[in-house]
């Protein structure tokens, strides 16, 4: 079921979360609490033929095989070709980077960019999901000879600096290294005519919200904005009403749908033998994602897994942007078959055939489910979600399932136990350790701002190795203390 609704944007001087508040948030009714706009929205269409699109656009999508619109596609793409401010919702997986991808390329060919000035913007609030926005995006945006250029942390700063100073039309960006470049000087928003901000949720978030808004203050007035989700909530609507203008309102789906393609269980452990039947389920045949709390337990995980004889490694914000897409690159060639991830895994991961996502340690929001599942029953694929809990998280995990909005299959297991075998696949571990090759780490290049000041020039002792970069070198990790990169 499509839904679409407009509402009028609030005046300029309007703060951010001002005005009536919204409702508590519902999964399954979780559009933003907005006024409806007078202005009716344009209807979906049923090709892409029907949309006021570049030849070269539709050549292309037709040479990828890209022949009917999804329902997100085809309910926003005629108000955003139009210049309509848009809100769309749909369930993870179901094209909202070819919806906002197409507006965007198509509102922006036939300009160009003057150095360190783009023209559109895309924010994302990981450096995965930039890259597969980039990916997705490009040869749609060499179609119409659009330069597209992404900008995230973890990666030489002054490859992108260069990148920007050459020209780029295009720019898909997390906040705080697209702030890190701001403040050289090498880049402005000032000519930005289309912005786009992907997983709108998580970047409504109060730990992304003050550089979100401090992005968008930049960007002039008179732009189009596009926000797209799975969900959209109460936080977002903060957002709408500061910076949209008579926004249309598309839900593909409630957000109860992301969800119903997938089995859901809870098994419940105990503390001793959860070791071991984490161990049996990753010992599965085919690929599997574990999500942890934190940093720390996925890379102890990762050691106790690999001792098993399972062919594990840990993806999270403390790893280098290389070391994680060489991670990534080793899971989907099965290298690797048990990722062990943070939250950071949960949104812009796309694994095709993964049935399979375990949560070691329960989230404790129900957005955090959704997108952890999300991971599986990918484009109306089937999959199973499973919740591993101990019993002093029994309370926690049923109030999550509630929010959710689902009823999972409960089951006491242990690690030998058939009916762990039979949800999970789980298998006895060989025992036998094994070891799976450290992600590539990435040196800089001559010329990079590595090595060098805030103004390019060559820092004090440039050119030899120190201890902390020889170490990190040779481990692909910091010494302890040692300052990590960060999702920006």
């Amino acid at each position: 079921m499509i839904r679409s609704t407009g509402s009028p944007r609030r005046t300029s001087g309007a703060r951010a979360g001002s005005g009536p508040r919204g409702r508590q948030a519902d999964p399954a009714q979780d559009v933003p609490v907005v006024p409806v706009s007078t202005v009716p929205a344009l209807p979906a269409v049923e090709s892409f033929g029907e949309l006021d699109l570049p030849g070269t656009l539709l050549a292309t999508l037709t040479r990828h095989g890209v022949t009917s619109p999804f329902p997100i596609q085809a309910a926003t793409l005629p108000n955003s070709l139009a210049g309509r401010d848009v809100l769309g919702r749909g369930r993870t997986g179901s094209g909202k980077t070819i919806a906002f991808g197409l507006a965007v390329l198509a509102r922006t060919a036939g300009r160009r960019a003057e150095p360190r000035r783009p023209l559109a913007l895309v924010l994302v609030p990981t450096r995965e999901l930039a890259q597969q926005v980039t990916e997705a995006l490009t040869p749609y945006a060499g179609s119409v000879r659009l330069r597209l250029t992404t900008l995230v942390g973890g990666m030489p700063i002054g490859r992108q600096a260069h990148a920007l100073g050459r020209g780029a039309e295009v720019v898909v960006a997390t906040p705080g290294r697209l702030t890190d470049l701001i403040q050289r000087g090498a880049c402005r928003l000032d000519d930005v005519a289309v912005t786009v901000l992907d997983e709108a949720d998580q970047m409504a978030d109060l730990g992304f919200l003050p550089q979100v808004t401090e992005l968008l203050d930049q960007v002039p007035a008179d732009g189009q904005t596009l926000l797209f989700s799975a969900t959209l909530d109460r936080n977002v609507d903060r957002l709408v009403r500061r910076f949209l203008k008579d926004p249309v309102t598309h839900s593909v789906d409630p957000s109860a749908a992301t969800v119903s393609t997938m089995e859901h269980h809870v098994l419940y452990v105990r503390h001793a033998d959860k070791p071991a039947a984490i161990a049996h389920i990753a010992s599965r045949e085919g690929g599997v994602i574990m999500f942890t709390d934190t940093k720390d337990g996925a890379d102890r995980l990762v050691e106790n897994l690999l001792a098993n004889g399972v062919k594990a490694a840990a993806l999270h914000g403390g790893k280098s942007q290389p070391q994680r897409t060489r991670t990534l690159e080793q899971f989907r060639t099965g290298a690797v078959t048990a990722l062990i991830a943070t939250n950071v895994a949960a949104r812009g991961i796309h694994i095709d055939g993964l049935d399979l996502v375990v949560n070691i340690d329960p989230p404790t929001d129900h957005k955090d489910y959704l997108h952890r599942g999300g991971r599986t029953a990918r484009a109306g694929e089937s999959g199973t979600v499973v919740t591993l809990v101990l019993p002093n998280q029994r309370r926690g995990t049923a109030r999550l399932m509630a929010a959710v909005g689902v009823t999972p299959e409960s089951a006491h297991v242990h690690s030998g136990d058939e009916e762990l075998a039979r949800i999970t696949g789980a298998r006895v571990p060989t025992g036998v350790p094994v070891v799976v090759a450290d992600p590539v780490v990435e040196r800089p290049r001559r010329g990079s701002y590595a090595g060098r000041d805030r103004r390019g020039r060559p820092a004090r002792g440039a050119g030899a190795r120190t201890p902390q970069s020889s170490h990190a070198a040779r481990t692909g990790s910091p010494r302890r203390g040692a300052r990590v990169a960060q999702d920006r």
